[in-house]
């Protein structure tokens, strides 16, 4: 019989723990390498989730914080 793997030592990406989504297409970015996360370039109090796609094609977004409306 194999032997059971430890759980308590795996490594989860900070992504799939909080379940993070992209602010303009709402998927998940769990395994895209290239999203980022930063704070709302106007009020810095909300952060920012933009996946790749979205980076790519350079969709809209607006925080819901303060209403900043980006890219430029």
């Amino acid at each position: 019989m194999a032997s059971k793997k430890d759980d308590a030592n795996e490594v989860v990406p900070e992504a799939a723990l909080k379940g993070d989504k992209c602010i303009s297409c709402k998927v998940s970015i769990a395994n895209d390498i290239a999203a980022v996360k930063f704070p709302c370039p106007n009020c810095g109090q909300y952060t920012i989730v933009r996946c790749s796609k979205c980076r790519k094609i350079v969709s809209k977004y607006k925080c819901p914080n303060c209403g900043f409306e980006g890219p430029n």
